[in-house]
């Protein structure tokens, strides 16, 4: 059967006080409106359509889908009055489900269920809510729906429902069709609500139907930055409790932040505060440690990150160790026992096995040998003001501490740099290369005094 998916996707969201339109605003570092994007194309619809009002221009170049079907709802006149303008798009034949820009994590299975039964029925998504104030109530007689009262709309007994109505519906097109046109906007808010259909449903003798959420963060819609804030933690409880279940060892999982996608080997541990980026791969028996920042990069097995370190579109390998407060920039790819250390910056280079970077050093656009060691403060000077240039340090060089490599430079094999050598030229393998000014000390001078 032919299934149609809606969006509804029109709000401002006055209460984000915001100039980016509700469904842009991110969760993990992604759109609201993409998650459900996601979740409704999980279920291969015909059909997709979203219904866009304020900012719909930004909210169209999000998403730049030749799926994706587009309709303006130029005047915010209520949901019922959303779907109306979807409608001229929505084929005859099959059903259509009905999801909103600002519920992100509607999962699969109640989708799958909702379309299920939504083949010849209206079927609505409930939720028993402890505190049900703001939702629209179900109203049922014998166990059967008749009516869903919004909250505004409820008299003092219907106050105390506690089953609530998400929103969420699915319908077969024909009878969603004939609903929609019978519409009015009798109400306190003077809106056409799509909830009414439920009553029509019923004054044409076909029963409405209606599937429980398991879980109350997946029909959570979203109009604060506060519920945004909240929302956030609770993904990333979802997300770090997925982690744990495949064996990662999460310190706190109150304290993680995943804005993408992680993958992880065996008896991989993750201290606190630490932030994921994009998609990131762990081997197995990696060590993430506290407050560290890894983006779209993949860590080789037994390797240890260390304190408040800077990682982003970096390849590492196998037992190595990177900082504290170390930053690997992007092009950055470490073969195996590598050591990163305190304040150094890897930007753009390769380096070999068993190379030693220890402390207060940048090393940029670079192809850095095997057992090399670079010093404190060495630098390579790879930017002349407008073009980059290369450096090559080739095997088991010693390059000593406050060492300027002016780039483009080749370093031999086994060269020795010594320290304090601003280098400008190729140095021969195998020899000590000393370039420093005459040293001078001058008798009589006397220290400058403060004013």
């Amino acid at each position: 059967m032919s299934l149609s998916i809606v969006i509804l996707a029109a709000g401002k969201g006055t209460r984000m006080r915001s100039d980016l339109p509700k469904v842009l605003q991110p969760l993990a570092h992604k759109p609201l409106l993409g998650y459900v994007i996601n979740a409704s194309m999980s279920v291969n619809p015909s059909q997709l359509v979203i219904v866009y009002g304020y900012g719909g221009n930004l909210v169209k170049k999000a998403f730049p889908s030749e799926h994706i079907q587009w309709v303006e709802q130029k005047e915010q006149l209520g949901t019922g009055h959303a779907v109306q303008q979807a409608i001229p798009l929505i084929k005859d034949e099959g059903c259509t489900l009905i999801l909103y820009g600002d519920v992100p994590l509607i999962d699969q299975e109640t989708i799958q269920s909702l379309i299920k039964k939504g083949q010849k029925n209206l079927v609505v998504l409930t939720y028993q809510k402890e505190n049900p104030k703001g939702y629209g109530r179900i109203v049922r007689k014998d166990d059967r729906i008749q009516k869903i009262v919004e909250e505004k709309d409820c008299d003092a007994l219907q106050k105390n429902i506690k089953e609530i109505n998400t929103g969420i519906m699915c319908a077969p097109n024909h009878l969603l069709k004939n609903w929609l046109k019978r519409l009015n906007n009798q109400n306190v808010q003077k809106e056409y609500y799509l909830t009414d259909i439920v009553g029509l449903s019923i004054e044409d003798n076909i029963e409405v139907l209606s599937e429980s959420a398991d879980n109350e963060v997946s029909i959570t819609g979203i109009n604060s930055k506060f519920e945004l804030a909240t929302m956030e933690r609770s993904y990333q409880l979802m997300t770090a409790k997925k982690l744990m279940e495949e064996g990662v060892t999460i310190i706190d999982p109150s304290r993680i932040d995943i804005r993408g996608e992680v993958t992880a080997g065996q008896d991989v541990l993750i201290d606190v505060g630490c932030i994921f980026e994009g998609k990131v791969i762990l081997g197995n028996h990696v060590k993430i440690a506290a407050y560290s920042h890894v983006k779209d990069s993949v860590i080789g097995d037994h390797t240890s990150i260390e304190p408040y370190s800077h990682i982003v579109q970096s390849v590492i390998g196998e037992n190595c160790r990177i900082g504290p407060f170390a930053r690997l920039r992007p092009g950055t790819k470490l073969q195996n026992k590598v050591h990163i250390g305190n304040f150094v910056e890897i930007k753009n280079s390769e380096v070999n096995n068993e190379t030693n970077i220890n402390h207060l050093s940048y090393v940029g656009d670079s192809l850095v040998g095997k057992s090399v060691n670079i010093g404190a403060g060495a630098i390579t000077c790879n930017y002349d003001g407008a073009n980059k240039h290369p450096t090559t340090i080739e095997d088991d060089v010693f390059i000593g501490s406050n060492t300027a490599l002016v780039a483009p430079i080749k370093i031999g094999k086994g060269a020795t740099i010594a320290a304090g050598s601003t280098i400008t030229k190729d140095a021969p393998p195998g020899e000590l290369t000393v370039s420093r000014s005459k040293q001078t000390s001058i008798s009589g001078w006397t220290k400058p005094t403060k004013k």
